[in-house]
């Protein structure tokens, strides 16, 4: 009789059953399956260990993301090309670990990764873009290397204010210290996902680490003010060094220097709808004593990244994540010869939750430009070689969520003048972005 039939099948929730005299409890077995495939780590809970280890005040994690490119048409053609990362982090509450009161708001931190080698893992060969406008956001500081260790301490309550400072220091990557922008960061060419524009001129990369410290001062819940002070050496992003040049540039440390950013921005909550933004204005200087390539150079940014709508939320205290949002910025580095981009600008659009049933994915679309220095242009001039004026990068994809720890996102990118001049072809890619959370 169909009263006695029941129905048992997967949800976007996981397991769920049911009879005519109601719900059937979930199978011990189903429970755990739908709670790893769910999970945020491909490896679980390490059999009840993990959420052990979690309260006793260490965290354990890593990544994997690879990048196949079907380039189909570029300078030198079609082609394809694959590249890959590990990397593996970690972190100590030392209040948790200890149980002593003294090291409240104190943690370490580490984090070390791995990227594919060798030719075939850089789509640029194929290509030829400048540096800055690569098509892989991870083709640089390749094979293993260090990319941060150090403490941070967060002030429990200072001046009636939680988390009014927060001080970090040890083997530092500005890149990460500076210009949060999490939006452009689900994005597969270098100068969108990382270097910002900024990378096209100092070494503002994720292959930059340096002893260094930042201060975070955050008075009210939508302000904050963030300076920060790093060692600058010729050579740091090299491949060859693996993140240990704790010296600086050991041939000659001499030409070591300083490195200083800074930026304060309002993090606004807009509406009745509490559409979040960041706003942001920043600055840095960067100094090498090279005796080729001069001494500092420094420059200005601006972002602006806002919500502009957010669909309806079933849990009336739980804001949907689902909805449109903007991202943007600029810089502008007026320090001629030293600054191949005096103007950059990025912005673009991502929308989570598009189709129906797919509350988690992500449709993104993003435009980049850089227009080179004008002493580039005349020293190209002086040497009767074309000169560059401009590059614009152009990319579209879809995140899909396959479940709690793992994406694929199917992107397409052009790059148009890839090294800022005609004599190098548009580049069409079509590319598959992947990636697993352990």
């Amino acid at each position: 009789m169909i009263s006695s039939l029941f129905a048992v099948g997967f949800t976007n929730h996981g397991w769920a059953g049911l009879t005519a005299a109601g719900p059937v409890e979930k199978p011990p077995t189903m429970e755990a399956l739908a709670g790893w495939w769910n999970g945020k780590g491909i490896t679980g809970d390490w059999l009840g260990a993990r959420p052990i280890v979690a309260d006793n005040g260490i965290t354990l994690g890593g990544t994997w993301r690879g990048i196949f490119f079907g380039i189909a048409d570029s300078e030198n053609g079609p082609g394809n090309s694959f590249t890959q990362e590990l990397l593996f982090s970690g972190r100590v509450d030392f209040l948790k670990l200890t149980k002593a009161q003294v090291f409240d708001g104190l943690a370490g931190f580490i984090e070390g990764r791995w990227r594919e080698p060798g030719y075939a893992a850089n789509p640029n060969n194929i290509v030829e873009a400048s540096p800055l406008f690569n098509p892989s956001r991870i083709s640089g500081g390749l094979g293993w290397r260090l990319v941060t260790f150090g403490l941070t301490y967060q002030t429990p309550e200072l001046f009636g204010v939680e988390d009014l400072i927060t001080l970090t220091g040890g083997w530092l990557r500005p890149q990460r210290e500076f210009l949060n922008q999490p939006l452009a960061g689900l994005f597969a060419n270098n100068a969108m996902a990382v270097a910002k524009g900024l990378g096209g001129n100092i070494p503002f990369s994720a292959s930059f680490s340096s002893w260094g410290g930042t201060l975070l001062v955050e008075p009210v819940e939508w302000q904050y003010t963030k300076v920060g002070l790093f060692m600058s050496y010729p050579e740091a992003t090299q491949s060859s060094n693996n993140g240990l040049m704790f010296q600086g540039f050991t041939p000659d440390p001499s030409q070591n220097g300083i490195f200083f950013l800074g930026e304060t921005g309002l993090t606004p909550k807009i509406g009745a709808s509490q559409l979040p933004g960041r706003y942001a204005f920043g600055s840095y200087f960067y100094q090498e004593d090279n005796p080729q390539f001069g001494t500092s150079k420094y420059g200005f940014y601006w972002q602006a990244d806002q919500m502009l709508y957010r669909e309806p939320s079933a849990a009336a205290d739980q804001p949907s994540s689902q909805g449109l949002s903007l991202f943007s910025m600029a810089t502008f580095a007026p320090n001629g010869y030293n600054n191949n981009y005096p103007f950059y600008f990025q912005t673009g659009l991502v929308y989570e939750g598009l189709i129906p049933s797919r509350d988690r994915d992500q449709l993104l679309f993003g435009i980049a430009s850089g227009e080179y220095s004008e002493k580039i242009v005349q020293a190209a001039q002086r040497r009767r070689r074309p000169a560059p004026s401009n590059t614009t990068l152009l990319e579209a994809g879809y995140r899909i969520k396959l479940n709690g720890w793992s994406f694929v996102q199917p992107f397409v990118q052009y790059i148009a003048q890839p090294n800022g001049t005609t004599t190098v072809a548009a580049a069409t890619i079509l590319g598959l972005f992947m990636g697993i959370d352990f």
